[in-house]
């Protein structure tokens, strides 16, 4: 009789799962507590697996020898549970994908910036002629790609969600950006849960795997010391000291590994920012380490586009700028943000609250934010936090009126910045959905 395997959630992971499992001769069932896009439901009948939406039929599903979970299902959620309950083994898609492939894994994650360093580090790979696959956060599944379209080498954005049903999954190169607190909602409002999560990126790796993180984290350098990784460690900061392996020094990014040292003048990046310099540099690093030729680098770092939905020029409406950033869905990012505008900023922050601190963005609120505009159902500790700290605040119930509102509080020369800080779903179907309605709003305007 064949092993069950039974997969919980039908979007893009869950479907390549599914699509993995049966390729591999298990018996497969797929279950999902909401609807199942068509899309995935006709990628699902094509190749005979069996599936259903609307609920969770326990009978079915705890027949399972092993469970492939949907990174968006909470532990808290009744079925899972039930499963820790009768211990029996829930794993993510990628640990099940790894199984199946000895590819080269690029692994990346960070509270802030792994989808840049992801895409940044794929459109390297791919110039330089590489066979390469993007997986994770973004991309097509790679349970999906293993089954069908296999590389190579991949690519993967690894969100704490991911690396907490990972067992045995090894990255061959792994990018840990920085840890600020994020997804708390998730971890009990412990941050050191949060923090064990993101580590997990390291694990099982040895001395021959590559470590790449960003050296003047004060949580990942105290992490450092006390876990003391087996990989060889390739720490970046802005500014050279010992054992530091990406830097910057006389206006030129610099890059050390054995396989020798890249340099780079600085204002030839495409992407602007300090945090986006560390993007760059822990890109660099990677791409060295993958053997590809300097020429090649720098040409990908000189001319790569950017993601969509992180710091997006939309538009330039009487004098004002419309910079799209519904990416930055923590605290971080939207402080981020705020510190690469150069200009008086209406910012239009809220949405579903994880636990957020205010406090890391007040200072650099006060500093350069003309106008607040709060768009969300509830906004209570916004106004708690911000209130008689900025002159102009205004509430938002839909995108049309964030982006009416903004346009009558900016001034020449202002930019409106959507940079919510909060996760989208009350108003919103995804921080895309926000992102693409600001970026209509805005050209209707």
């Amino acid at each position: 009789m064949k092993e069950r395997i039974v997969i919980l959630g039908a979007g893009e992971s869950g479907t390549g799962a599914a699509i993995l499992a049966k390729a591999k001769g298990f018996d497969v069932f797929v279950s999902d507590a909401s609807a199942i896009k068509q899309k995935y439901k006709d990628m699902l009948d094509c190749r005979g697996i069996r599936w259903e939406e609307g609920r969770h039929t326990e009978d079915e599903i705890l027949l399972a020898e092993e469970v492939i979970k949907s990174p968006g299902i909470p532990d808290s959620a009744p079925i899972i549970k039930k499963l820790i309950q009768e211990n029996i083994p829930i794993i993510s898609e990628i640990e099940f994908a790894g199984r199946y492939t000895d590819a080269t894994m690029i692994c990346i994650t960070g509270s802030n910036g792994k989808t840049t360093t992801t895409m940044l580090t794929y459109h390297i790979l791919k110039e330089a002629g590489l066979d390469v696959g993007l997986a994770g956060n973004v991309g097509n599944s790679l349970a999906l790609q293993v089954a069908e379209n296999p590389h190579g080498c991949y690519v993967i954005e690894l969100s704490s969600f991911q690396l907490d049903n990972m067992y045995d999954f090894k990255a061959d190169i792994a990018i840990l950006l920085n840890i600020t607190p994020d997804h708390l909602d998730r971890y009990g409002y412990e941050m050191q849960n949060y923090i064990d999560s993101k580590f997990r990126i390291i694990q099982n790796q040895t001395k021959e795997d590559a470590f790449i993180f960003w050296n003047d984290d004060p949580v990942i350098a105290r992490e450092i010391t006390k876990r003391r990784p087996a990989a060889t460690l390739y720490p970046f900061a802005l500014n050279h000291k010992e054992g530091v392996k990406g830097y910057v020094q006389n206006e030129k990014i610099v890059v050390e590994t054995n396989k020798g040292i890249f340099m780079m003048e600085q204002d030839l990046l495409a992407l602007t920012g300090t945090h986006n310099l560390y993007n760059s540099l822990a890109s660099g690093i990677a791409s060295r380490l993958m053997d590809i030729h300097d020429e090649k680098i720098r040409a990908s770092l000189s001319d790569f586009a950017g993601v969509e939905h992180r710091l997006e020029r939309v538009s330039r409406i009487k004098g004002v700028d419309y910079v799209n950033d519904s990416k930055a869905t923590n605290v971080n990012s939207c402080w981020y943000a705020l510190k690469s505008m150069s200009t008086k900023v209406v910012l239009i922050l809220g949405g579903v609250d994880k636990g957020n601190d205010y406090s890391e963005i007040e200072e650099v609120v006060k500093e350069k934010v003309r106008a607040l505009i709060l768009l969300g159902i509830d906004n209570t500790k916004l106004h708690n936090f911000f209130d008689g700290k900025i002159t102009f605040i205004e509430d938002a119930r839909s995108m049309q009126e964030a982006v009416d509102k903004s346009y009558n509080l900016a001034q020449k020369g202002d930019t409106v910045l959507l940079s919510p800080c909060c996760a989208s779903f009350d108003l919103f179907t995804s921080y895309e959905d926000r992102g693409n309605q600001f970026k209509t709003c805005v050209l209707n305007l």
